[in-house]
């Protein structure tokens, strides 16, 4: 398995509108050897940046993405701190909200997170990639 291949899985699953696209993409995703999920996420940037961290971990975690391990766990950590690096730049002191998908083929592990960055309605929007090999 391609680490692209899984990257595009995480990427599509993190722009899903709704739970239900999301359902039938992890399955379409399961066919192809990919355990996906995400989770969605609100708030301001900086303050919250552990709280996404940890929610990627925790998700991965219940939908099997990975098996729990300490090195698997930690990975996803790392990649998620390294999609939030990528949107940081624009995010830096506003608002983001969005949802963070997590993909996992054979030994690649990609988080995306997908954020509409901003006040109210005046919004950019932003999407930031990590992967690590396990």
């Amino acid at each position: 398995m391609e680490s692209r291949e899984v990257a595009r899985a995480a990427i599509e699953i993190s722009m899903t509108p709704s739970r239900e696209e999301e359902s039938l993409l992890k399955r379409k995703f399961l066919e192809m050897g990919i355990r996906a999920t995400a989770v969605d996420y609100g708030g301001e940037f900086l303050s919250s940046m552990q709280k996404v961290v940890e929610r990627a971990v925790v998700a991965a975690r219940r939908e099997q993405v990975i098996d729990g391990s300490h090195h698997e766990e930690g990975a996803v950590a790392g990649a998620a701190r390294e999609a939030l690096s990528q949107v940081m730049p624009k995010a830096l002191g506003l608002n983001v909200g969005g949802k963070v998908g997590i993909a996992r083929g054979g030994e690649h592990v990609v988080v995306s997170v997908f954020f509409a960055i901003g006040l109210l309605h005046l919004n950019e929007v932003a999407i930031g990639l990590g992967h690590r090999a396990i």
